[in-house]
């Protein structure tokens, strides 16, 4: 009896884990779907916190400014400026930061630090993600959306450093990249997100 107990508990569990792998499988062929389809406003990510997706589809009639960002870097600095540019802007843009570790280790910090430092440090109040890969096999659905032209339908990127900035527009078609030196509130970029 105990044996045929412990083996209907395996089916279950199997059942169970079938299930799940199933509904994830499916979340992940709705996002491969809508990334082949070029669509921005089809893209997710989760929230730092990881609690919660910030799903693009919110950011229709907005323009976005995605940056991958580190807290160690020579570049951390433009966290001011990106918030300045939220705070001027919030009614049309959205200014989203992807903490990433793959250039010089400069982003090893916890969820809770990276938070902590950027609001201490600049009073970040714009969306942060989880930490990220920005580049290589474990490449975020949306940085190979913003990285590869058969996707973005403007152009082939490379994320080459902290710091390097994509802006989309209100229809989710990708206007420009910056590399790191473009700082967030140069006339370059401002004059796109006034257009």
């Amino acid at each position: 009896m105990k044996k045929l107990m412990i083996f209907a508990a395996g089916i279950l569990f199997l059942g169970f884990a079938a299930s799940y792998t199933f509904r994830d499988n499916n979340e992940q062929v709705m996002i491969e779907e809508n990334v082949q389809g070029k669509v921005f406003h089809g893209l997710k990510v989760k929230s730092i916190s990881g609690d919660k997706e910030i799903d693009f589809s919110t950011f229709k009639g907005k323009k976005v400014l995605l940056v991958n960002t580190a807290s160690e870097c020579g570049y951390t600095g433009q966290y001011e400026d990106l918030e300045k540019l939220h705070q001027k802007y919030k009614d049309n843009l959205v200014v989203i930061g992807f903490p990433c570790n793959q250039f010089g280790g400069q982003e090893p910090g916890s969820a809770e630090e990276i938070v902590g430092f950027c609001k201490k440090n600049y009073g970040v109040s714009f969306l942060l993600t989880e930490k990220i890969d920005v580049k290589g096999d474990n490449q975020h659905l949306v940085y190979r959306w913003l990285t590869q032209k058969s996707l973005n339908g403007v152009g082939d990127y490379t994320v080459e450093w902290n710091f390097n900035k994509f802006l989309v527009d209100e229809n989710g078609k990708l206007v420009k990249y910056f590399p790191s030196r473009v700082k967030p509130l140069s006339d370059e970029l401002v004059s796109l997100i006034e257009k």
